[in-house]
């Protein structure tokens, strides 16, 4: 998924920047906004997915405080270790999605229309 939005993300970029002749802004923009869609979809289920790893990551943490269940902590290990890459993941999606709402604005102009 990473490569995917970086490189959309790029395709559109030179669309913009006039290093390849677009003739038809609205079929750009018809594309731009289904892209738009799946990463926001993609960005909505990382969330609820980092959430609950960080819920289960602090529940893990407050247990072994209390109980101090020493296995736990391999436990709470394994949580730290898919949160982290998770939540690395998490910003990639949510920055790239912000950043294609400016290229949106920008389609827009080509469009001959006014940003909302």
């Amino acid at each position: 998924m990473k490569q995917r939005i970086i490189n959309y993300k790029k395709r559109i970029d030179t669309y913009l920047s006039g290093e390849v002749e677009i003739d038809d802004w609205q079929k750009v923009m018809d594309e731009h906004m289904v892209q738009i869609a799946f990463f926001q979809h993609e960005r909505l289920i990382h969330l609820m997915v980092t959430l609950t790893f960080a819920i289960m990551t602090i529940a893990t943490g407050l247990v072994l405080i209390v109980t101090a269940y020493m296995p736990l902590t391999i436990l709470l290990f394994l949580f730290l270790v898919l949160l982290i890459p998770y939540i690395k993941h998490y910003f990639l999606l949510e920055n790239e999605t912000q950043k294609m709402y400016v290229q949106y604005d920008e389609i827009l102009k080509r469009l001959g229309k006014n940003n909302p």
